[in-house]
């Protein structure tokens, strides 16, 4: 039986091993749709953002230096350095709970999981610098449960803490007070006069009080958008469909299979897990899977919300197989689960790198909508050849001095916000409803705003078409025919990006439209 400092050796490889290959990844592939509107958080500090806190964007402002060096790799730094910690901390809390084998496969559970070690793991997005926080989380509710540490205020305060920095990453986080109370009134119901209980909630609460100062100064527009998302009353079975199959996908597909296996395992096998250990990972997942399955019956989700309620499941499985190798040698289910993630990221990038073709439209007016790999190919080419164009309009005089880009939508306005607008130079201006700009709303004070007189450019990429003379006619005297630059891959046109040239400003338009 290999000794616990074995178990650590092998985890520093992991964490060595993963964190190279997700940066070798991070450097080749573009940033996606999502990844650059929360560069925008970044270049805007803000107590909370139109969608979520703040802490994705400070987490940018850390991983990139203040900003002083932009690159795909350099945003997503924090992104895999957080899941080297969360891994970390898995790992801590398997060993609590059961022993070091258990803590070992948690965290491999862990990084071949589509959502932890991709979704979370590697591109930056608010779930990133949520993670840390949320599997500290429950390593401290660990030790409080389960080394009777109850009694350390320290630990409390700490507990308190991290989940009110997991709610600043999203407001989802509070669902871990949530679970553990759950618990605590099943099986600690005298721990309610435990004073350290309501010191903790009470840092908790101080932590997100500025998500609420902003909403208040804001008219509580983060709630109202999210609100409209979730108010529904319409059964919609489908949706349901969408949101476990997703979850299945989301998790990896053998890892969900091995979490099911291992809960009827566990069933039968009562005495795998100590039962109040059971309890606890059971209220730390189940009710929040639920609560997201419910939305979904009445409203489209997303599957990576319900993420976070699969950790707890991961010790259960990671349980499930160390027990069935006792029995049947080496146990394959875990092996199996990192070559079908390794099989997928390399197919993934192989598509994404070298396929000649889209894989959406083919139609004219919108050629490539709906292809995944669009989101994170093309830019940084199109943003060159872009620049080019800015200089000959200038050199020609065909554009005024100090023209504008003109954005109607947060897709694919952080694209152009992140490689466009950095690479020429030419200030972003939002031009649109909220709930199209979303935090361009707020951007677009750090701009002097459109001037009477000047000119703009407009850009269309094929797959997320719009049409700028329904949107801006009453705004500029004249739209030019739009210059078209081919996003050309291994050969093949997979877009096209429509430049049109908006000339002379004849009214200064209200920054959010109605």
């Amino acid at each position: 039986m290999e000794i616990e400092w074995q178990y650590r050796k092998k985890l520093k490889y992991l964490i060595l091993i993963t964190v190279l290959i997700k940066l070798g990844i991070a450097g080749i592939i573009e940033l996606g749709n999502d990844e650059v509107y929360y560069y925008t958080y970044a270049l805007q500090p803000d107590w909370n953002h139109f969608d979520h806190p703040p802490l994705v964007g400070l987490l940018i402002r850390l991983s990139t230096l203040n900003l002083y060096w932009l690159s795909g790799l350099s945003l997503r730094l924090g992104a895999v350095l957080s899941c080297a910690v969360s891994t970390i901390f898995i790992y801590k809390t398997g060993k609590i709970i059961s022993n070091a084998k258990t803590g070992w496969y948690a965290a491999l559970i862990y990084n071949f999981s589509v959502y932890s070690g991709i979704i979370a793991g590697l591109f930056i997005l608010p779930d990133s610098p949520q993670m840390p926080f949320w599997t500290a989380s429950l390593y401290l509710m660990s030790c409080i449960l389960f080394k009777k540490e109850e009694r350390k205020w320290g630990l409390w305060l700490m507990l308190g803490f991290m989940i009110g920095m997991a709610s600043m990453s999203k407001v989802h986080g509070l669902y871990l007070w949530l679970g553990f109370g759950i618990f605590i009134l099943m099986t600690r119901i005298k721990w309610l006069i435990n004073w350290r209980i309501y010191a903790s909630i009470a840092l908790t609460i101080i932590c997100v009080l500025p998500i609420f100062y902003w909403n208040i100064q804001n008219d509580f527009i983060t709630y109202r958008f999210h609100s409209e998302r979730v108010t529904h009353h319409e059964i919609q079975l489908d949706s349901l469909v969408r949101e476990i199959l997703g979850e299945f996908a989301y998790q990896n597909p053998i890892n969900f299979i091995l979490i099911i296996v291992s809960l009827i395992y566990l069933l039968r096998n009562r005495n795998m897990l100590l039962s109040n250990v059971k309890t606890w990972l059971f209220c730390m997942s189940f009710p929040m899977i639920l609560l997201f399955w419910g939305i979904s019956l009445f409203n489209p989700t997303l599957p990576h919300w319900a993420g976070p309620a699969y950790l707890p499941l991961y010790f259960i499985a990671a349980r499930y197989c160390e027990e069935k190798e006792k029995t049947s040698g080496k146990f394959k289910w875990i092996p199996a689960s990192g070559i079908f993630l390794s099989s997928l990221l390399i197919i993934a990038l192989f598509v994404i790198r070298l396929s000649p073709v889209n894989f959406g439209s083919h139609n004219k007016a919108n050629y490539g909508e709906y292809c995944p790999t669009l989101d994170i190919t093309g830019w940084e080419n199109f943003s060159t050849d872009f620049e080019k164009l800015v200089k000959e309009d200038a050199a020609h005089q065909i554009m005024k001095k100090n023209s504008f880009i003109i954005v109607s939508k947060w897709f694919p306005g952080g694209h152009i916000e992140f490689y466009t607008a950095t690479k020429t130079g030419l200030p972003v201006i939002g031009l649109g409803t909220l709930g199209d700009l979303h935090k361009f709303a707020w951007l677009n004070k750090e701009n002097n705003g459109l001037q009477l007189g000047a000119d703009a450019y407009y850009i269309v990429p094929s797959n997320v078409p719009s049409d700028p003379h329904q949107l801006f006619n009453n705004y500029f005297r004249s739209i030019d025919t739009p210059v078209i630059i081919e996003q050309v891959r291994n050969g093949g046109i997979v877009r096209h990006f429509y430049i049109y040239r908006l000339k002379d400003c004849i009214r200064i338009p209200d920054p959010v439209l109605h």
